[in-house]
C-alpha cells in the first residue's frame, strides 16, 4: 500500500544466540516446538507483512503465545527485529538510530498499555502532559493541551487528583489522554482492556469508538478478546504460532474463515451482529427485480437492516458502494441468520 501509515513487511524474530543466522535457511520452516528442539531457537514472529491505511483501525488478535505482543514491540523497536522493515509513511524505522527513533517515540507513535504506567506523585493533568514536558514544550502549552485531552477523555473535573484516587477506567482514561496528549501519528494499544471489569471494559471499548470518531487517529490494537476485536476492528489480523492466519474485515473472518483455527474462533459469534447484506443477499433475476423496493447499502449489518427488511411486503435491494443494484433480500434471508444463531 503505497500511502500505507504503517507497513511491515517481512518481518521475523527469532529468540536465540544465532538468530540472525538462521533467515533464509530451511530450519525456520520448522514448527517452533521442532526448532526449539533442534537449535535452542524460539520462533517469536514468523515472516508478517501486513499494511495499516491512515485513519484505520487494525485489530491483532490472536491466543497467548501468539506473538501479538512480540509484535507490537518490534513494530516500535522495544526489541529489535531479526529481519524485516517496519515503514512508518515514508521512514524506516527498521534501519533509524537511537536518537531518530527516541524523537519518533516522543512525537509519532504513542502507546497504550495493559498497566497504565501513571506516575503515582503526578497529579491527572501532570500525567497527561508528560510527553511534552519531556519534548521540551512550555508549561503553559503543554498545560492547555493535556486540558484539551482531559476533556476529550471525560476526565474534566479530575485534573487535580492523584492516579491513587482514580477508579481503574479512569485511570485508563487517563493513559488515553496522555498518548493523545502528543498528538501521534499512531496510537498502539497493548491489551489496555484486560485487567478492567468487563462493565468498564465496555464502556471503555466505546471511548475508543468515540475518541477514533472525533479525532480519527490510525490505530493498531492488540487483543486475545473475539468480541473487542469485532467490535473495534476495521480489519482483523488473527495470529498463531507468531504467523498470520488470517486478515479480513470482521465480517470477512465470522462468514469466510480461513481455516478450522478461525472457524472454531468464531463459531460463537452472534453472526447477525457481524454478517453484512453482502454474505446474505442473493443475486438479482435482473435488473428490473424489487424496483421501487427500499435500497440497502451491501455494508449494512444484518441485525440493522431487519427492521426494514421484515417490514417490507417483498424485497429489499441491495446496493454496492457505487451504488449499483448487486442483490435482493427478504425476510427469509435475514431470519435464516438470525434463526441459525440461536441454534
Amino acid at each position: 500500500m503505497a500511502d500505507a501509515a504503517l507497513s511491515v513487511q517481512n518481518l521475523w524474530k527469532v529468540f536465540g544466540p544465532n538468530a540472525e543466522k538462521l533467515i533464509g535457511t530451511p530450519d525456520l520452516e520448522l514448527s517452533r516446538k521442532e526448532l526449539q528442539a533442534k537449535s535452542g531457537h524460539v520462533i517469536g514472529v514468523r515472516d508478517v507483512s501486513f499494511d495499516v491505511a491512515p485513519g484505520e483501525v487494525f485489530v491483532v488478535m490472536g491466543l497467548s503465545g501468539s506473538g501479538k505482543s512480540t509484535l507490537v514491540r518490534l513494530i516500535t523497536r522495544l526489541i529489535e527485529p531479526t529481519s524485516g522493515t517496519v515503514m512508518l509513511g515514508e521512514e524506516n524505522l527498521t534501519t533509524m538510530d537511537e536518537e531518530k527513533l527516541r524523537e519518533v517515540r516522543r512525537k509519532r507513535v504513542s502507546m497504550v498499555f495493559q498497566h497504565f504506567g501513571l506516575l503515582p506523585h503526578r497529579k491527572v493533568i501532570d500525567n497527561v502532559s508528560f510527553g511534552l514536558e519531556i519534548r521540551g514544550e512550555d508549561k503553559t502549552r503543554r498545560r492547555a493541551r493535556a486540558q484539551n485531552m482531559v476533556d476529550l477523555v471525560g476526565l474534566s473535573g479530575y485534573e487535580q487528583n492523584f492516579p491513587d484516587q482514580l477508579s481503574g477506567g479512569m485511570q485508563q482514561r487517563v493513559g488515553l489522554a496522555r498518548a493523545l496528549a502528543n498528538d501521534p501519528d499512531i496510537l498502539m494499544f497493548d491489551e489496555p482492556f484486560s485487567a478492567l471489569d468487563p462493565l468498564i471494559r465496555r464502556d471503555m471499548q466505546n471511548e475508543v469508538i468515540r475518541l477514533h470518531h472525533e479525532v480519527g487517529k490510525t490505530m493498531v490494537f492488540i487483543t486475545h478478546d473475539l468480541a473487542e476485536a469485532l467490535k473495534l476492528g476495521d480489519r482483523i489480523m488473527i495470529l498463531r504460532d507468531g504467523a498470520i492466519i488470517q486478515i479480513g474485515t470482521p465480517d470477512e473472518v465470522v462468514a469466510a474463515p480461513a481455516d478450522d483455527y478461525v472457524k472454531d474462533f468464531v463459531s460463537d459469534v452472534p453472526k447477525s451482529h457481524v454478517l453484512t447484506l453482502k454474505w446474505v443477499m442473493r443475486p438479482p433475476a435482473n435488473s428490473e427485480e424489487g424496483i421501487g423496493a427500499p435500497t440497502l447499502p451491501d455494508t449494512t449489518i444484518v441485525r440493522d437492516a431487519a427492521r426494514t427488511v421484515l417490514a417490507t411486503d417483498g424485497l429489499v435491494r441491495v446496493v454496492n458502494a457505487q451504488d449499483e443494484f448487486v442483490g435482493v433480500v427478504d425476510d427469509e434471508d435475514i431470519l435464516r441468520v438470525v434463526v441459525a444463531e440461536e441454534g
